[in-house]
């Protein structure tokens, strides 16, 4: 299978995956963009406005309504920079990191019941690939792809 043929399998297969967890997500009055953005928060620390927009594909205006609502919320809150106190980055609070495990828990346990449907063979190459799908998510979005 070629580079490009996995890439055609996998963009079909992780749309209805991403559909699938949409589904499986209790409402929270949290729009995808907003979790997204709390989730890259809570992986990589805090953030610039504009790098934020950057990531999640939305202007910086945009960016800056979601966080002012995110942080009227307590979910994030806006602070200096370290190293330039004139920058202003986004963190997010505790309040929002409990947010998000409320969230993953809940997914996760409906998630559960429709892994117990599947046969054990699916399960284990679903367990093995879990490795290569953090890689995947991890990896450069630029142009210029990371050499295997």
């Amino acid at each position: 299978m070629t580079d490009l043929e996995l890439a055609v399998g996998l963009s079909g297969g992780l749309e209805r995956v991403v559909g699938l967890l949409r589904a499986l997500a209790q409402p929270s009055g949290l729009s995808m963009t907003a979790v997204s953005t709390m989730a890259a928060l809570e992986q990589t620390g805090p953030a610039r406005l504009t790098a934020l927009a950057n990531r999640a594909g939305v202007t910086q205006p945009a960016m800056t309504q979601l966080i002012s609502r995110l942080e009227d919320a307590g979910l994030v809150r806006r602070e200096a920079d370290i190293a330039d106190g004139r920058v202003v980055q986004v963190a997010i609070t505790d309040e929002g990191r409990a947010t998000m495990a409320r969230r993953r828990a809940a997914r996760a346990e409906r998630l559960a019941g429709i892994l117990a449907q599947l046969s054990p063979e699916y399960r284990a190459a679903l367990a093995a690939a879990v490795p290569a799908l953090d890689a995947l998510a991890s990896a450069r979005r630029d142009e210029d792809p990371v050499p295997a």
